[in-house]
């Protein structure tokens, strides 16, 4: 989408804003040529973030389509050798010196031992710096099995955790498939409040078949009461090839029309803010500067190196002389992925190079524009190492002579106080529209 708007087309822009009206021509070759002009490498940071998915699950929720697995048998052990194994690897060929945040992803990731967590911490601590201060975050299933874990969880290293409470109403956790109830959520959120005060984020869904704006409010309106520091919000989305897809398509389940869900998200920024909550991305909100420092490096265009079956990872692989940004992808089937990593250390089954400073600019757009503060401003000294990013695109609109560069109904626009934005309203409810009026 972004790709199309900003670098394949001539865009004739209208805007207005009180008694001010403007229309603008921007060419692709004078972004183009302005944005290659201004983003020039810098060295490569020794920094990184990692990723480790633990595919497995005990069951499938009706609208998961993640890479997750349910296990033909218990090969615990095994999984977690490999994930050791692959993450030495892939520290060596990066060659980071530090690694800035951890997150055990999945699946179900508080289905694996405690002790698998705590390996693959020391395998980190071997190869690269890890500060105890680091980010290191688990996410965690409400049942009673995920709740017993978490103080073992917390003496392995973990100091956050992520709760997918997904819902306060039984009657959905069950249509949704999880195995868990509203009285397992509400217990093991304040289990994990109790050993990591202030590092508790709650993953919320809204938009589910049946439900209300008013039953939405009284839902997150008690959620709030009892929560930790953070929240991330969810818009329910219908896959194909799962099962909710399959019952909303032949009309046993319907989902709420289009203005209802954007009322909802409207509604939630709004409770969220009376409860001290601020958005700093489209779908997290933190009080108290509890935001997810793993998540931002994504969104800032860090480095990152993923493990796991599936995982994805971004970084250069330095041993082998290559100084260029690869996007790494690892094998997603869990007995093929456990092979290859016996096998050879690592189980990578693609590798993207990504040598063009443009490209990795348009990346770094795509994931700036979550952001509140947008992209990392001119001069920016960030991970994205760009000397100048996203931001030169605004730049190349006013070299162009633009004085603003807007289009309402995609609701992307760079003035010339170089702010990029997504509206919430519209056809887009679930994008952050970061300024409250536009630059004169």
């Amino acid at each position: 989408m972004i790709k199309r708007v900003l670098f394949f087309k001539t865009i004739t822009v209208p805007f207005s804003s009180g008694s001010r009206r403007c229309s603008t021509r921007v060419s692709t070759g004078e972004l183009k040529a302005a944005v290659t002009e201004s983003a020039q490498p810098s060295p490569l940071s020794g920094e990184a973030s990692l990723y480790v998915h633990w595919p497995y699950c005990l069951r499938r929720c009706s609208y998961c389509n993640f890479n997750k697995y349910i296990p033909k048998a218990d090969n615990s052990s095994i999984m977690a050798d490999c994930l050791q194994r692959e993450t030495e690897t892939l520290l060596r060929l990066s060659q980071v010196s530090s690694i800035t945040s951890v997150f055990f992803g999945g699946g179900t990731p508080s289905l694996a031992h405690p002790s698998t967590i705590e390996k693959v911490l020391e395998s980190i601590s071997r190869h690269a710096s890890l500060a105890d201060s680091a980010e290191v975050t688990i996410e965690v299933n409400p049942t009673p099995v995920g709740m017993s874990r978490l103080e073992e969880f917390h003496r392995s290293g973990v100091n956050r955790f992520s709760i997918g409470v997904q819902s306060l109403q039984d009657k959905d956790l069950k249509l949704l498939g999880r195995d868990h109830n509203s009285q397992h959520a509400l217990r093991t959120l304040a289990e994990a409040r109790r050993l990591c005060p202030g590092r508790v984020s709650v993953d919320v869904m809204f938009g589910r078949p049946g439900q209300t704006l008013d039953s939405w409010e009284r839902e997150l309106s008690e959620l709030l009461r009892v929560c930790d520091d953070h929240v991330s919000l969810y818009q329910l989305t219908v896959e194909r090839g799962t099962a909710l897809f399959k019952q909303v398509e032949q009309g046993q389940l319907a989902l709420p029309a289009e203005e209802v869900m954007a009322a909802m998200y409207h509604s939630a920024r709004t409770l969220l803010l009376q409860h001290g909550f601020q958005q700093y991305e489209v779908s997290n909100f933190a009080r108290r500067n509890a935001v997810s420092h793993h998540n931002m490096n994504y969104w800032k265009g860090g480095q990152y190196i993923g493990v796991g079956p599936g995982a994805h990872g971004r970084f250069a692989p330095l041993e082998e002389g290559r100084a260029v940004r690869e996007a790494r992808v690892q094998t997603l089937e869990p007995d093929f992925w456990i092979q290859e990593v016996q096998h050879r250390g690592h189980a990578t089954r693609r590798r993207i190079p990504l040598p063009s400073p443009l490209g990795l600019l348009e990346e770094v757009l795509a994931m700036g524009l979550r952001l509140t503060e947008g992209p990392p401003a001119p001069q920016s000294k960030g991970p994205l190492e760009l000397r100048c990013n996203a931001v030169a695109m605004a730049m190349a609109a006013l070299k162009a002579g633009s004085p603003m560069f807007v289009r309402r109904d995609a609701a992307l626009f760079i003035s010339k106080n170089t702010y990029f934005g997504l509206s919430t309203g519209g056809k887009f409810p679930n994008f952050l529209y970061l300024l409250d009026e536009f630059s004169s």
